[in-house]
């Protein structure tokens, strides 16, 4: 009895803190400490959620906020990054198809922290920003949080007063040795829907089967993703036969398998129909790309760049061939993707130089 009111009263006292701050109800949800309620999010501090345990910068998640890694991560300038995943009670995803995302119930919030572990000088590390997808009954909001120098919060940013974004000056160091000097572009609540969009809608991206099929090194041990969200209660089956995408840094998987991987997370949001892009000639999502006309292979650029670059990919030839120009360029009229970097990922143009290499055919 005693350790039973003693956890009602540590419930009481953190529900109390967190309704003072934002002046409004919170709602305990089922076996864990989580405030949230659906009408009054998001809120303007990222620790009233409390999603979290201890520091917030430690990012210890509170009971069923679940972490997730996708298969391959999609590069925002060399930035890491922690997800999670977390529910109400009572509610699970379903499956739908391989490449389309969870069917996630009202109130799922999916968390993604962005930050560096060799912040210069002296190799600190610092959480940059928090982005929260958060799914209401008028479908998915975003929700943009902005830490402090001190690390102790993160502030929402996200409305009327935010429309044109931010950048932050950071220095940091790169695996290679290399310090890295740049401007890290934290977007608008527009430039989040140019990616995040899809039927004119906002939609979650890297949160699918496929990219979720794949073992992640949870405190309790290694598991399978989609197994520990149905052992969570958080999904209500998955097939056996999911087509997955792999890691694109994976030497030991096929060259064409990693390439694929690699261009499905960070572009095929946008190369798909009825997203961004929808009117370019080429479509990225992985379960397409086994078409190499779908990837550009001898296919004639849709826009002009110059006269040496007129296939999207040249097979054998990387420097005429278009998607090789722009995951080169850093120029914001040529540079793929558009938004999310602004420095030239290295290794992602390498896999890429030599997938095009290894092409032998002849273009008609």
């Amino acid at each position: 009895m005693k350790k039973i009111y003693l956890l009602s009263l540590i419930c009481f006292l953190c529900l109390i803190s967190c309704k003072n701050d934002e002046k409004i109800e919170s709602v305990e949800t089922e076996s864990s400490f989580v405030n949230f309620n659906i009408d009054a999010v998001p809120y303007a501090k990222l620790s009233t959620y409390m999603f979290f345990t201890g520091d917030l910068k430690n990012l210890q998640p509170n009971g069923k906020v679940v972490p997730y890694e996708p298969a391959s991560a999609l590069f925002t300038d060399y930035a890491l990054k922690k997800r999670f995943i977390w529910m109400p009670g009572g509610v699970k995803a379903t499956y739908d198809t391989d490449d389309k995302i969870l069917n996630f119930p009202l109130g799922t919030v999916l968390i993604k922290h962005f930050y560096y572990n060799t912040i210069q000088p002296g190799n600190t590390t610092k959480i940059i920003e928090t982005r929260l997808m958060i799914k209401k009954s008028t479908g998915w909001i975003f929700a943009e949080y902005l830490w402090n120098d001190a690390q102790t919060e993160a502030e929402l940013v996200t409305g009327s007063d935010f429309t044109s974004g931010s950048s932050k000056n950071i220095t940091f160091k790169k695996e290679t040795g290399e310090n890295i000097t740049t401007d890290y572009r934290i977007p608008s609540e527009t430039e989040c829907l140019a990616c995040h969009k899809l039927d004119n809608k906002p939609i979650p991206i890297g949160v699918k089967p496929q990219n979720l099929n794949v073992s992640y090194n949870y405190q309790s041990g290694i598991k399978n993703q989609l197994q520990k969200l149905v052992e969570e209660g958080y999904l209500q089956s998955y097939p056996s036969n999911i087509v997955s995408t792999v890691n694109y840094k994976d030497t030991s998987k096929p060259l064409d398998i990693r390439l694929r991987s690699y261009l499905d997370i960070n572009c095929a949001h946008c190369h798909q129909d009825n997203a961004r892009c929808d009117y370019r000639a080429i479509r990225l999502s992985f379960n397409q790309t086994s078409n190499l006309s779908k990837l550009g292979v001898c296919v004639m650029a849709d826009e002009p760049i110059n006269p040496s670059l007129e296939r999207i990919i040249t097979p054998g030839n990387p420097a005429k061939s278009v998607m090789h120009f722009r995951l080169s360029s850093v120029n914001e009229s040529n540079r793929m993707p558009l938004l999310g970097r602004t420095i030239v990922h290295d290794e992602g143009v390498e896999l890429l130089q030599q997938w095009i290499s290894s092409l032998n055919q002849t273009c008609p």
